[in-house]
């Protein structure tokens, strides 16, 4: 279509000129102006998640900009984006948050890990701005009235559900017995080791913490760690820190002849991991686990929506449980934020008006084409407290492979 300008329009005869306005008149609002709001994302491209980076936005931006072309050129939104690099410090998100408010206010936040979360869970109440997360939960945020949102419960309730299964596809009476990796480097990751800790000291029948190894973020060499891990008689290594501690935990188990499985989260699990130890072979009898769906095959529902997004939407990351976790983050936000105009208007977005949208109504799984359970949000917690289920991936024969679906996650108490 071809516009006039306004010059354009003084030259032509009266009669056409009024009948034109008058036609622009009669046209609907949202044929005639769109209203654009700022979405802010917190990224990691120099950090720790530096390797993985790259593909989880790809894949939360091609689910905006899919949004914006079907659904908001519908309701007469677009959605605007910028990333903003934290190194996943809590102190650069603390130092950047003013300049990003001031240059956007956004209505949203579409944030990484626990950095963000320390940095921000204090002053987005205050700015009246909901954070969408990418990851599971953190019990040091497990707080009524949050502003920030998980579309997974915790990481510990994760790993207590995996750990469950774990016991259950072994038998027999007696606990099931874990070693923890963790972290001091980042809040978050003391946070997955703690709550863990706490659900085996409830559950003594069901959990047996038998080591719990703080360790760099980037460590070296952890062979006499895990000698220690394996003479004690661990049955798995819970490892929701980061690829760098998978690479040294398998090497450090392979130098002690130790066969002992790891369990990885989806933001370092078995494809970015086999990475980069040299190869998912490396990681045969390993597993990830997670409340989302496992990037397994090409027969399902989540691939053909990563497909549409990978041939329309200028998608290049690889259909892997990185990029899912992207593609889940930005439809968890954009359907939350759909739900808000649907519910406001076009013209009425606020950051208040996208929180309260989460609470009004459920974020389907056929919203979030099956990457996602449904999700039913109150204000009593930042993520979903029921219908809690555990998914998990392997690698089998050098493939990954679903393993296990909808695995129950237990009740986990506060800690």
């Amino acid at each position: 279509m071809k516009y006039l300008s306004f010059t354009g329009l003084r030259r032509l005869p009266a009669v056409v000129t009024l009948a034109a306005m008058a036609a622009m008149a009669a046209m609907p609002l949202k044929a005639q102006a769109e209203a654009e709001y700022n979405l802010a994302m917190l990224s990691d491209f120099s950090g720790p998640y530096a390797d993985i980076m790259p593909i989880l936005a790809g894949g939360r931006e091609a689910v905006i900009d899919w949004w914006n072309a079907t659904r908001g050129k519908e309701l007469g939104v677009k959605l605007s984006y910028k990333n903003y690099e934290t190194r996943y410090d809590a102190a650069q998100v603390a130092s950047l948050w003013p300049g990003i408010k001031s240059e956007l206010s956004p209505i949203a936040v579409l944030g990484l890990g626990g950095p963000d979360v320390a940095a921000l869970s204090e002053r987005l109440p205050e700015d009246k701005i909901p954070m969408f997360m990418a990851t599971a939960g953190y019990g040091f945020a497990w707080k009524s009235e949050s502003w920030i949102f998980n579309p997974r419960p915790t990481y510990s309730h994760e790993s207590a559900g995996f750990l469950n299964w774990m016991r259950e596809q072994r038998g027999g009476d007696g606990p099931f017995k874990v070693a923890i990796m963790a972290s001091d480097a980042s809040p978050a990751y003391v946070d997955m080791a703690r709550g863990l800790e706490k659900y085996a000291e409830e559950n003594p029948d069901k959990i047996e913490v038998v080591e719990t190894i703080y360790t760099e973020v980037q460590p070296t060499d952890l062979t006499s760690q895990m000698r220690k891990v394996a003479r004690s008689g661990a049955e798995a290594v819970i490892i929701q820190t980061n690829t760098s501690i998978v690479v040294a935990v398998k090497r450090g188990l392979q130098a002690n002849g130790a066969d002992i499985p790891i369990m990885m989260s989806s933001h370092n699990g078995l494809p970015a991991s086999g990475k980069a130890v040299g190869g998912i072979d490396q990681l045969e009898g390993d597993y990830e686990a997670y409340g989302m769906a496992i990037a397994a095959g090409t027969d399902t529902e989540q691939y053909t929506f990563y497909k549409m997004l990978a041939d329309g939407y200028d998608l290049k990351a690889p259909w892997n449980v990185v990029t899912a976790m992207g593609i889940s983050q930005g439809l968890f936000a954009v359907f939350t934020i759909d739900h808000a105009i649907d519910i406001k208007g076009a013209e009425n977005l606020t950051g208040e008006n996208v929180r309260a949208a989460l609470f009004d109504r459920p974020i389907t799984t056929e919203e979030t084409h099956g990457m996602l359970p449904t999700l039913t949000f109150t204000p009593e917690a930042p993520f979903p407290l029921k219908g809690l289920k555990v998914n998990v991936g392997t690698v089998r024969d050098g493939k990954i492979v679903v393993e296990a679906v909808g695995a129950d996650i237990p009740d986990v108490t506060k800690w």
